[in-house]
């Protein structure tokens, strides 16, 4: 087996079948997947029979079960594309699949979802708005992705917040998802925070004076870069298996992660992108966080080591609890159950 392919299904199996994959489906499509170059196909071909399942429930009018088979063929998508950055065109293509699909799904997920653009720097930041049941205005949660992640992933960690009466912001910032073309990654997240934050606050359904902010890998780095950022402006903030320094991490990083990390930079060699990586820092930012700060982590996590997350809570200026979970990896993903709803349950005690 390629070593790509092999280094992929080690570091993030249980993230595919956690966020929307069946297990069978997983076997199926990397059971026989030898090379790398057949990645991309191979989870397009298996997300096109949940499309084709999905658009047959829309010609019948089974709406239910469109929104559920098209949201799943759109992570599947997504899959095909995440860090697939050799082919550059196979995996755009596999992202207006997994784009088109999501869309499509939006208004049949139960609670529906709402496509928000955000115009940012000459481009466009773009998330999904879904607002829980009752009336509003409900308090509400930005969810920020990491290197490799994007809106069309996070449909389970949407769900639950929504089953806790909370509001969820799924954002694309620079260098995931649909900013991924235009916008490259950066360290201060200041301005694209600040941008999401107006946007969410502004929907006549949020209640502005109760917003919390989540992210995941390098979510878990800008979530709380937004969170010293705007004060007390967030009202609390999770950071799930985030980097104190991406740049410290370089070398223990899979070739996969630092090739993607490299093109979603703009760097035009692996040494420059390890010094943007540099940049993404909490160095002089973990002090100004003034919002109450959970840190979830995974002590055998290969990726970031640990020791990242104690340095964060030493110098986060908040209120801060760490939960780190010894058998968790990177993500937390093989451990979801111990966090995500641990997780939801403190941000809607801080939110209420």
């Amino acid at each position: 087996m390629d070593e790509r392919v092999s280094s992929a299904i080690a570091h993030w199996a249980p993230r595919f079948t956690t966020n929307g994959v069946t297990v069978s489906d997983f076997e199926r499509i990397t059971g026989g997947l030898d090379d790398w170059t057949d990645w991309c196909a191979a989870w397009s071909s298996v997300a096109s029979e949940h499309e084709a399942l999905g658009r047959d429930a829309l010609a019948g009018r089974r709406f239910v079960s469109a929104g559920q088979h098209l949201s799943r063929a759109a992570v599947y998508y997504h899959f095909a594309k995440f860090v697939f950055v050799e082919d550059l065109d196979q995996m755009q293509r596999a992202h207006v699949r997994a784009l088109t699909c999501l869309m499509d799904a939006l208004p049949h997920l139960s609670p529906p979802g709402r496509r928000v653009e955000i115009d940012f720097e000459g481009s466009k930041l773009v998330g999904v708005l879904r607002l829980p049941s009752g009336p509003g205005p409900h308090p509400a949660v930005l969810l920020l992705s990491g290197l490799d992640s994007a809106k069309e992933e996070q449909r389970s960690v949407e769900d639950t917040f929504l089953d806790r009466g909370l509001a969820t912001f799924s954002v694309d910032g620079p260098g995931q998802g649909e900013a991924e073309y235009d916008l490259p990654i950066r360290g201060d997240w200041s301005l694209p925070g600040k941008a999401m934050l107006d946007a969410l606050g502004a929907e006549p359904d949020i209640d502005e004076s109760r917003l919390a902010v989540w992210g995941v890998s390098l979510g878990g780095y800008y979530a709380p870069r937004v969170a010293a950022a705007v004060g007390d402006r967030v009202k609390a903030c999770v950071a799930l298996a985030g980097p104190y320094n991406f740049g410290d991490c370089w070398d223990i990083l899979p070739q996969l992660t630092r090739h993607t990390f490299q093109v979603r930079s703009g760097a035009r060699s692996d040494d420059e992108a390890h010094r943007i990586a540099s940049t993404l820092s909490m160095e002089g930012s973990a002090e100004a966080i003034s919002a109450p700060l959970l840190i979830v982590f995974g002590r055998k996590d290969r990726l970031i080591p640990w020791q990242h997350a104690k340095r964060l809570e030493d110098e986060a200026g908040g209120d801060v609890e760490l939960l780190m979970l010894e058998d968790g990896n990177h993500g937390c993903a093989n451990l979801a159950p111990w966090h995500r709803p641990y997780t939801a349950d403190w941000v809607a005690e801080r939110l209420r």
